[in-house]
């Protein structure tokens, strides 16, 4: 398998010349001392050097020793200690985090960069610190300040680790069916009892401590998901001065053994009357979640693209050197016996979709990120409200979308090599393993979904929607006549969105089956159009310079290849989605 080498290049090309987030950043009080452009070219260099020096060796050494459990607890492969210990040192734990309390204070428009490198690197490892930092997110916005205080310094500094403890054995999506309930004491704390399961980095041995955020109910809560709180539950109980004290009523009862991300601990956690304290309002438990939920699933997307992008520079370099055939129109290496199989029309296929899904979710995952940017630091309310408006809007297109082409890479990077792709030691069937379970944690992708046609579009009305639609339609209006090669494609698919969009509002009247099942196709129409939005924006940037470098030309290239060949499958599926919800209730369930 090829080195990790972060795509810097592109990131910078992305944050700068396409969005020019330096720009919003010195409209954002809070970012403007923060964060410049030359900041952050710094801060990637260096996140690429120590993910692709230290965590991107241990990928498939990770995957083949796996984690291990015993009654003290679970360890971590070989080197992982090492390599979190010299992440941690280098504040990339906190990278996005809270700088009163010892984060780094970056935008998530650099810290997704981040992700996307050591996802790419090695996505068992990165799940480690993406939950440690989805903890802390909800944590500073929502615990108290004693709370944020005594916890929220060591996690963001990587000595101690978060993880989230949402799912039961018989509760997963439905979470307003959890069993685990929190008894109040006269101190002010609470004693948590319950079992939750598929908890990401709930036992290992890469911090002293790990502080679990627990969904759970107090006895007079009301019945379902109104009914749901939120409390922090440390592994090992921390003193008034800040130092460790005795271990918590917490314990791993197991970890399972799973298709891929091997070299993370999926746990079943134990809460025996262990020590607990509330974070936000009783019974506001998933507001609280939520609030770190919109980043999770936009990481979640990230780790889709990431694996992508990993297929694809192995794809690309072993393209180059594999040797099998002529080309069509004759030999190419005449000094060879065969031509690298990079001439071959089909490989050119698989290469080019791979870089056109990858770049177009780059830049849609930075967008994303922009928006989440400008809904917490804008002072501005009507910015805000429309940021956040399209946070919603967008996150379960980000989770879905990016996830599902970051498997379509893997496969294609995967079918690349061949019969050596089938093969453990070349790192691409180890890809396709890992990749997967990024379109069923934190909510499958049919939720996901759903969450868009139904909550999203439906349940606003169609007003989230227009925000997008509306800007796409503006940057086509305000287009040099150069781009219309790229513009007028966009132009109509944005249309057939528009219609689509209206044809889901007006059938979800009369039949509410009509908004689940138009809703997987739905996404993936607005999931093409969205990258066409993208690819518009990108092709804007490079027009003109194609002729001074040869990045600006294969970007072009790319983005012609998008709007050529990748664009036109949202036809299909609009007739997929137009069909209705009759064809899938032709069958009693006895006739399946």
């Amino acid at each position: 398998m090829a080195d990790y080498k972060a795509p810097l290049r592109d990131m910078r090309f992305v944050l700068n010349e396409v969005f020019d987030v330096a720009k919003l950043w010195a409209e954002l009080p809070a970012l403007a001392e923060t964060v410049d452009a030359e900041t952050a070219a710094a801060v990637l260099e260096e996140a690429g050097k120590i993910i692709g020096g230290t965590i991107a060796p241990l990928n498939r050494s990770g995957d083949e020793e796996g984690c291990t459990w015993s009654a003290a607890g679970v360890k971590t492969p070989a080197g992982f200690i090492e390599a979190y210990k010299a992440y941690a040192e280098g504040g990339w734990v906190g990278v996005g985090g809270d700088p009163n309390y010892g984060g780094m204070g970056m935008p998530k428009a650099i810290s997704a960069q981040v992700e996307e490198m050591v996802n790419a690197a090695n996505l068992s490892f990165g799940l480690y610190p993406m939950l440690t930092a989805g903890a802390c997110l909800a944590i500073n916005a929502h615990a108290s300040e004693e709370l944020k205080q005594k916890y929220l310094p060591n996690m963001y500094e990587g000595r101690w680790a978060g993880s989230m403890c949402l799912t039961e054995p018989h509760a997963g999506t439905d979470l307003g069916l959890i069993r685990t309930r929190a008894e109040p004491q006269a101190d002010g704390s609470y004693k948590v009892t319950g079992t939750k399961i598929f908890i990401t980095g709930g036992e290992h041995d890469l911090t002293e401590n790990i502080i679990h955020l627990v969904l759970a109910k107090l006895p007079d809560a009301p019945a379902g998901s109104k009914g749901i709180s939120l409390f922090l539950v440390p592994k090992v109980l921390v003193n008034a001065d800040g130092s460790l004290g005795a271990r918590n009523a917490v314990s791993c009862g197991s970890i399972e053994h799973k298709m891929g991300i091997k070299a993370s601990a999926t746990c079943v956690m134990n809460f025996d009357g262990a020590t607990g304290w509330l974070v936000g309002e009783v019974n506001k438990g998933l507001a609280a979640m939520f609030t770190m939920m919109n980043y999770e699933r936009l990481g979640v997307g990230i780790q889709g693209l990431a694996a992508g992008e990993r297929s694809y520079q192995s794809a690309i370099e072993y393209a180059r050197e594999r040797l099998q055939s002529r080309a069509p129109t004759g030999p190419v290496a005449q000094d060879k016996a065969a031509d690298p199989i990079i001439v071959h029309p089909d490989v050119r296929r698989m290469l080019l979709t791979m870089k056109a899904l990858n770049e177009g979710g780059r830049a849609f995952s930075t967008y994303v990120a922009m928006q989440l940017d400008t809904a917490k630091f804008s002072e501005d309310a009507s910015a805000r409200k429309r940021a956040e408006e399209l946070v919603a809007l967008l996150t379960p297109v980000a989770k879905a979308f990016l996830t599902d082409m970051g498997l379509e890479c893997c496969v294609h990077g995967q079918q690349v090599f061949g019969g050596h792709g089938y093969i453990r030691e070349w790192g691409q069937e180890q890809l396709v393993r890992d990749v997967r379970i990024t379109q069923i944690y934190e909510g499958t992708n049919g939720i996901q979904a759903l969450d868009l046609a139904g909550r999203k579009v439906v349940g606003s009305g169609g007003s989230y929607y227009q925000h997008f639609a509306n800007e796409i339609k503006a940057f086509i209006a305000s287009a040099d006549a150069r781009l219309a090669e790229f513009t007028e494609p966009l132009k109509a698919a944005v249309t057939n969105l528009d219609e689509l969009t209206a044809w889901l509002l007006d059938r979800a009247k009369g039949n509410p089956n009509e908004i689940g099942a138009a809703s997987v196709e739905y996404l993936q129409v607005f999931g093409y159009t969205a990258y066409a939005y993208m690819w518009a924006l990108m092709a804007r940037a490079a027009l003109g310079k194609e002729g001074e470098d040869d990045f600006y030309a294969s970007k072009l290239g790319t983005a012609r290849f998008y709007f050529s060949r990748l664009l036109p499958r949202i036809h299909s599926l609009s007739a997929a989605v137009k069909s209705g919800s009759e064809p899938l209730y032709l069958l009693s369930a006895e006739q399946f």
